[in-house]
């Protein structure tokens, strides 16, 4: 609250207008989302995902702070919400003998404190008051589950069988201090500050409880950067996340999301969250010139297009050859392997964040991306489309696995309800 009780979010004033498409603009999924009801958006009517009412880009881009993620709904937010500018990765660890009681306890402050800060209010008296002079700033917070954290609370028997571990990929050279986690939470916001006070909140209201495992930064372009919204693109350059299942798909949501009758009930409404800390080795990547680079992703770098011609959005011809009778799309070509076409159907909501961590010893920049993906069932969503990818990928040269995490994010809370309710007091 400011002094005279008015909150953030009022005081900016929540009728002022976005008039971006925020989920173009934040870019890593690569189209508008379009709400529906429960999806954690504050209107189903808004293709922004945000509050506020349409209006110029001017505006909209005065007016960030004032958009808001609701925190109540069928679904999380941070799932179908518009990537933001600023997110931040942390994995928790229970403490030494901490229980599915105390566990419990944090999900119930944990989620008390998301929705304030979702809504751009202060945590309580001892808020740092870090975000004091910011509205919501579309903050969303998403909570989930890693296996190890039902053998600690005694829930072993609950613990779902989407949850087993992941695979070894040959591409990965994991670091195992930077894995997994007990407990997982996704942070986004469009306000640095906005995130930062979210991620320091969370950590304070866990203390005694649940000590930080490891923590990940990472950004997006900023909505309302460009000039009309498109897809963003990654550290390397490349317009990244055109081929994403769009929420308008009739099978979204049985690709995304576990159904009202899945197996365990209580991750109805749920998906499973596959992140993956993948470094770009940009120092061998730029050494490529544009055309060796536009064969190993098989798209153009400039809009996107697939080499076969046309627009961002033009399905590829994976049969077209060229005068020299060579596929155009080379076999090995990132954009060809990777389509759910050629991977049984599989597929998974990419909504992932760049990251710079300086550079290493040797003067190479530690950066890459913060992948994270969402699907109904890790085993067949990220699963074949990755041991496709590792058996021939022509991006793997330039690129390395360094983290990885797998966790059970439950449905929504309802009113009156905390995030994961229905596993621990079910």
């Amino acid at each position: 609250m400011t002094d005279n009780g008015i909150s953030r979010r009022r005081l900016l004033g929540t009728a002022g207008a976005t008039g971006l498409a925020l989920g173009a603009a934040g870019g890593a999924v690569g189209y508008a989302v379009a709400p529906s009801a429960g999806d954690g958006t504050s209107d189903a009517s808004d293709t922004s995902g945000t509050s506020g009412t349409s209006g110029s880009s001017k505006a909209a881009l005065a007016s960030l702070g004032a958009d808001e993620v609701m925190f109540h709904g069928k679904h999380q937010s941070g799932i179908i919400t518009p990537p933001q500018s600023r997110g931040h990765l942390i994995a928790f660890d229970l403490s030494p003998g901490t229980g599915r009681k105390e566990a419990a306890a944090l999900l119930r402050r944990w989620s008390a404190a998301a929705e304030r800060l979702m809504a751009g209010e202060p945590v309580g008296s001892d808020d740092t008051a870090v975000a004091r002079d910011a509205g919501p700033s579309s903050l969303s917070v998403t909570f989930g589950f890693g296996a190890s954290f039902f053998s600690r609370t005694g829930l072993e028997k609950r613990r779902p069988t989407a949850l087993e571990p992941l695979p070894d990929f040959s591409s990965d050279h994991l670091d195992k201090a930077r894995s997994n986690g007990d407990l997982w939470v996704q942070i986004g916001a469009n306000d640095p500050l906005v995130a930062f006070h979210a991620l320091r909140a969370l950590q304070k209201a866990a203390a005694g409880v649940a000590r930080v495992r490891w923590q990940m930064n990472g950004f997006n372009r900023s909505p309302g950067a460009t000039a009309h919204p498109m897809t963003t693109r990654n550290l390397m350059g490349q317009v990244d996340g055109t081929n994403n299942p769009k929420p308008a798909d009739k099978d979204f949501d049985k690709r995304i999301f576990v159904p009202a009758d899945g197996d365990p009930a209580w991750m109805a409404g749920g998906s499973y969250a596959v992140v993956r800390r993948i470094r770009m080795l940009l120092d061998d990547w730029e050494k490529l010139g544009l055309k060796e680079q536009e064969a190993v992703i098989g798209r153009r770098k400039k809009d996107g297009s697939p080499l076969t011609g046309g627009k961002e959005t033009t399905e590829p011809e994976l049969e077209k050859t060229g005068p020299d009778g060579k596929v155009v799309i080379p076999l090995n070509a990132h954009a060809r392997i990777s389509r759910p076409d050629q991977n049984g159907g599989a597929a998974m909501l990419r909504r992932p964040f760049s990251y710079h961590d300086g550079f290493d010893a040797h003067g190479e920049p530690d950066a890459g991306l913060l992948f994270v993906c969402w699907q109904a069932d890790p085993m067949r969503g990220f699963v074949p489309v990755q041991r496709k990818l590792d058996r021939g990928d022509a991006l793997s040269e330039f690129i390395r696995h360094e983290a990885s995490g797998l966790f059970a994010v439950p449905g929504g809370a309802a009113k009156g309800e905390y995030v994961g309710q229905r596993l621990l007091e079910g």
